[in-house]
């Protein structure tokens, strides 16, 4: 199989690299990319462990195959903090002890932030819509739910 030429931009960063064609944007965020906090799960869209950002809406990377990212923009939750300066989605988790074993919170945050850009001051039920398509081992919604409600509105940062 021949390989493409993709041009994207992850986490701000322009890339340009050769890639197998049929490999999902999960493989080449982890492998490729060496973004590990993209977690791998299901690999058939059903626990949100692997959601990351594409063009601000928040997508299962195992369903997007990487010609699908050419001239797009990806957000992986390596590119919520500012160098040492959590995300505020990432100190309102800690804050509320929404860290449990810690496998679901990238998709979270992911999922939380692509509810916030689009809706500041969310409800209960709209928190808990959104991230529906998340799903947390060790039940700790109610933490989860409460950490996003908390956060401040932040744009785009």
């Amino acid at each position: 199989m021949k390989n493409v030429l993709i041009k994207t931009t992850i986490n701000g960063k322009q890339v340009e690299l050769d890639v197998r064609p049929n490999m999902t944007l999960l493989d080449f965020l982890r492998d490729e990319m060496g973004l590990t906090g993209t977690k791998r799960g299901c690999e058939v869209g059903e626990c949100g462990a692997c959601t990351v950002l594409l063009n601000g809406q928040a997508v299962n990377s195992c369903l997007i195959l990487v010609p699908q990212i050419d001239g797009q923009e990806i957000l992986t939750v390596e590119g919520l903090a500012q160098g040492e300066k959590l995300h505020p989605l990432q100190e309102s988790f800690l804050d509320h002890d929404a860290v449990h074993c810690g496998f679901c919170t990238p998709g979270m945050l992911i999922s939380a932030k692509a509810l916030l850009d689009h809706t500041p001051d969310p409800s209960e039920e709209e928190t808990r819509v959104a991230i529906s398509g998340n799903l947390c081992r060790c039940s700790g919604y109610q933490q989860i739910v409460d950490a996003i409600r908390e956060t401040k509105h932040v744009g785009e940062s």
